[in-house]
Protein backbone atom coordinates (compact mmCIF):
# COMPACT_ATOMS: atom_id res chain seq x y z
CA UNK A 1 0.00 0.00 0.00
CA UNK A 2 1.46 3.42 -0.76
CA UNK A 3 0.64 5.89 1.68
CA UNK A 4 2.27 9.60 2.03
CA UNK A 5 1.25 9.33 6.04
CA UNK A 6 4.30 9.24 8.69
CA UNK A 7 5.98 5.30 8.39
CA UNK A 8 5.54 3.12 10.97
CA UNK A 9 8.52 2.53 13.03
CA UNK A 10 9.62 -0.21 11.61
CA UNK A 11 9.47 1.11 8.36
CA UNK A 12 11.55 4.02 9.65
CA UNK A 13 14.15 1.43 11.34
CA UNK A 14 14.11 -0.47 7.67
CA UNK A 15 15.03 2.68 5.57
CA UNK A 16 17.59 3.18 8.07
CA UNK A 17 19.07 -0.51 7.26
CA UNK A 18 18.36 0.24 4.03
CA UNK A 19 20.63 3.51 3.82
CA UNK A 20 23.45 2.08 6.03
CA UNK A 21 23.70 -1.10 3.71
CA UNK A 22 25.02 1.24 0.84
CA UNK A 23 28.02 3.38 0.47
CA UNK A 24 27.43 5.75 -3.15
CA UNK A 25 24.08 6.85 -3.93
CA UNK A 26 23.32 9.80 -6.81
CA UNK A 27 23.51 13.67 -4.99
CA UNK A 28 21.38 15.93 -6.17
CA UNK A 29 22.38 19.64 -6.06
CA UNK A 30 20.14 23.16 -7.56
CA UNK A 31 22.78 24.72 -9.85
CA UNK A 32 24.35 27.95 -9.43
CA UNK A 33 25.77 28.13 -13.14
CA UNK A 34 21.82 27.07 -14.35
CA UNK A 35 19.60 28.64 -12.19
CA UNK A 36 18.58 25.94 -9.82
CA UNK A 37 18.30 22.88 -12.37
CA UNK A 38 18.60 19.72 -10.72
CA UNK A 39 22.40 18.73 -10.95
CA UNK A 40 23.43 14.86 -10.28
CA UNK A 41 26.64 13.65 -9.12
CA UNK A 42 27.65 10.13 -8.01
CA UNK A 43 29.07 10.67 -4.41
CA UNK A 44 30.63 7.80 -1.20
CA UNK A 45 29.06 8.83 1.49
CA UNK A 46 28.83 7.38 5.31
CA UNK A 47 25.68 7.05 7.49
CA UNK A 48 26.88 8.14 10.70
CA UNK A 49 25.75 6.98 14.69
CA UNK A 50 23.18 9.50 14.59
CA UNK A 51 21.91 8.59 11.35
CA UNK A 52 23.23 12.02 9.09
CA UNK A 53 25.06 11.42 6.05
CA UNK A 54 28.88 12.73 5.85
CA UNK A 55 30.05 13.06 1.95
CA UNK A 56 33.78 14.54 1.65
CA UNK A 57 34.11 16.56 -1.38
CA UNK A 58 36.28 19.26 -2.98
CA UNK A 59 35.59 23.37 -3.21
CA UNK A 60 36.29 22.88 -6.99
CA UNK A 61 33.48 20.15 -7.36
CA UNK A 62 30.26 21.88 -9.08
CA UNK A 63 28.29 20.34 -6.44
CA UNK A 64 30.17 21.90 -3.91
CA UNK A 65 29.31 25.34 -5.40
CA UNK A 66 25.40 24.36 -5.66
CA UNK A 67 25.68 23.46 -1.90
CA UNK A 68 27.39 26.44 -0.83
CA UNK A 69 25.28 28.42 -2.78
CA UNK A 70 21.84 26.74 -1.53
CA UNK A 71 22.44 23.84 0.79
CA UNK A 72 18.99 21.81 -0.04
CA UNK A 73 19.95 18.31 -1.66
CA UNK A 74 18.43 14.66 -1.97
CA UNK A 75 20.70 12.09 -2.70
CA UNK A 76 19.36 8.39 -3.92
CA UNK A 77 21.22 5.29 -3.47
CA UNK A 78 19.82 1.49 -3.91
CA UNK A 79 21.35 -1.97 -4.37
CA UNK A 80 23.96 -1.97 -7.26
CA UNK A 81 24.35 -5.61 -7.18
CA UNK A 82 20.64 -6.55 -8.10
CA UNK A 83 19.65 -6.35 -11.84
CA UNK A 84 15.78 -5.63 -10.98
CA UNK A 85 16.28 -2.19 -10.55
CA UNK A 86 12.08 -1.24 -10.64
CA UNK A 87 11.17 -4.03 -8.01
CA UNK A 88 14.37 -3.49 -5.59
CA UNK A 89 15.16 -1.59 -2.45
CA UNK A 90 15.95 2.15 -2.83
CA UNK A 91 15.95 5.55 -0.67
CA UNK A 92 15.93 8.95 -1.30
CA UNK A 93 17.16 11.64 1.41
CA UNK A 94 16.11 15.31 1.43
CA UNK A 95 17.95 17.23 3.71
CA UNK A 96 20.56 19.70 3.92
CA UNK A 97 24.36 20.01 3.66
CA UNK A 98 26.56 21.93 5.70
CA UNK A 99 30.29 22.25 6.60
CA UNK A 100 31.26 19.60 9.41
CA UNK A 101 33.58 21.62 11.24
CA UNK A 102 35.23 17.95 13.09
CA UNK A 103 37.37 16.96 10.45
CA UNK A 104 39.81 15.06 12.08
CA UNK A 105 36.80 13.23 13.79
CA UNK A 106 34.89 12.80 10.73
CA UNK A 107 37.98 12.00 8.95
CA UNK A 108 38.82 9.03 11.66
CA UNK A 109 35.44 6.80 10.95
CA UNK A 110 35.30 7.93 7.62
CA UNK A 111 38.58 6.47 6.44
CA UNK A 112 38.00 3.35 7.97
CA UNK A 113 35.24 2.33 5.89
CA UNK A 114 36.70 4.35 2.47
CA UNK A 115 40.80 4.01 3.12
CA UNK A 116 41.22 4.86 -0.50
CA UNK A 117 40.09 8.27 -0.05
CA UNK A 118 43.05 9.26 2.23
CA UNK A 119 44.42 10.73 -1.10
CA UNK A 120 41.43 13.36 -1.12
CA UNK A 121 41.48 14.01 2.23
CA UNK A 122 45.24 14.87 2.38
CA UNK A 123 44.28 17.69 0.41
CA UNK A 124 43.23 21.22 1.36
CA UNK A 125 40.30 21.62 -0.82
CA UNK A 126 38.63 18.60 0.18
CA UNK A 127 35.93 19.14 3.37
CA UNK A 128 33.63 17.29 4.82
CA UNK A 129 29.61 18.18 4.53
CA UNK A 130 27.05 16.99 6.73
CA UNK A 131 23.48 16.09 5.14
CA UNK A 132 20.94 16.00 7.86
CA UNK A 133 17.46 14.62 6.56
CA UNK A 134 14.44 16.31 6.52
CA UNK A 135 12.57 13.30 4.84
CA UNK A 136 13.14 10.04 3.47
CA UNK A 137 11.33 8.11 0.30
CA UNK A 138 11.50 4.53 0.86
CA UNK A 139 10.79 2.12 -1.58
CA UNK A 140 10.87 -1.58 -0.09
CA UNK A 141 9.66 -3.27 -3.08
CA UNK A 142 6.30 -2.91 -5.08
CA UNK A 143 3.88 -1.36 -3.55
CA UNK A 144 6.27 -0.71 -0.14
CA UNK A 145 5.89 2.89 -0.57
CA UNK A 146 6.36 5.01 2.51
CA UNK A 147 7.21 9.08 3.30
CA UNK A 148 9.32 8.53 6.25
CA UNK A 149 9.63 11.65 9.01
CA UNK A 150 12.53 12.98 10.15
CA UNK A 151 11.18 12.11 13.62
CA UNK A 152 10.11 8.49 13.20
CA UNK A 153 13.81 8.35 11.42
CA UNK A 154 16.14 9.44 14.28
CA UNK A 155 18.31 6.49 15.91
CA UNK A 156 17.41 6.03 19.64
CA UNK A 157 19.70 7.51 22.49
CA UNK A 158 22.58 5.02 22.52
CA UNK A 159 26.49 5.62 23.68
CA UNK A 160 27.97 2.97 20.65
CA UNK A 161 29.56 7.02 19.09
CA UNK A 162 31.22 7.09 22.08
CA UNK A 163 32.23 3.36 22.78
CA UNK A 164 33.17 2.54 18.71
CA UNK A 165 36.87 2.73 19.08
CA UNK A 166 37.24 0.83 22.09
CA UNK A 167 34.92 -2.18 20.83
CA UNK A 168 36.48 -2.19 17.54
CA UNK A 169 39.74 -2.30 19.07
CA UNK A 170 38.31 -5.38 21.47
CA UNK A 171 36.20 -7.03 19.42
CA UNK A 172 39.21 -7.38 16.43
CA UNK A 173 42.02 -8.23 18.11
CA UNK A 174 40.15 -11.31 18.83
CA UNK A 175 39.85 -12.24 14.94
CA UNK A 176 41.93 -13.69 12.57
CA UNK A 177 42.53 -12.28 9.70
CA UNK A 178 40.53 -14.39 7.21
CA UNK A 179 37.11 -13.36 9.37
CA UNK A 180 37.75 -9.99 8.24
CA UNK A 181 38.08 -6.92 9.94
CA UNK A 182 35.31 -4.76 12.05
CA UNK A 183 35.69 -1.01 10.97
CA UNK A 184 32.20 0.01 12.71
CA UNK A 185 29.54 -0.73 14.65
CA UNK A 186 26.49 1.43 15.58
CA UNK A 187 23.04 1.02 16.98
CA UNK A 188 21.75 -0.66 13.94
CA UNK A 189 24.87 -3.09 13.28
CA UNK A 190 27.80 -3.45 12.17
CA UNK A 191 30.35 -3.41 8.75
CA UNK A 192 32.77 -6.16 7.97
CA UNK A 193 35.74 -5.51 5.83
CA UNK A 194 36.55 -8.17 3.76
CA UNK A 195 39.57 -7.39 1.39
CA UNK A 196 38.50 -4.80 -0.47
CA UNK A 197 34.84 -5.11 0.04
CA UNK A 198 32.69 -4.06 2.96
CA UNK A 199 29.82 -6.06 3.99
CA UNK A 200 26.98 -4.57 6.17
CA UNK A 201 25.27 -6.91 9.29
CA UNK A 202 22.17 -5.45 10.63
CA UNK A 203 21.23 -6.61 14.31
CA UNK A 204 18.06 -8.16 15.43
CA UNK A 205 16.92 -4.71 17.52
CA UNK A 206 18.91 -1.59 17.83
CA UNK A 207 21.93 -1.53 20.35
CA UNK A 208 21.74 1.08 22.85
CA UNK A 209 25.29 0.43 24.76
CA UNK A 210 28.53 -1.54 23.89
CA UNK A 211 27.06 -4.53 26.08
CA UNK A 212 24.08 -4.80 23.54
CA UNK A 213 26.10 -4.72 21.01
CA UNK A 214 28.90 -7.13 22.07
CA UNK A 215 25.98 -9.85 22.67
CA UNK A 216 24.70 -9.43 19.37
CA UNK A 217 27.90 -9.54 17.67
CA UNK A 218 28.61 -13.11 19.77
CA UNK A 219 31.88 -11.42 21.05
Amino acid sequence: MITDNSAPQTTALAARQLLRAHRYGALSTLSKKFDGHPFGSITPYLVDHDGSLLILISALAEHTKNIMHDPRVSLITHNQEDAHIQTQGRLTVIGTATLENERELAGKRYLRYFPEAQTYYDMPDFQFYRIVPLALRYIGGFGDIHWVKADRYQVPPNTLAAEEDALLDQVNVKREKAQGLLVGIDCDGYDLRLSERTVRHDFPSPALDGVQALSMLGS
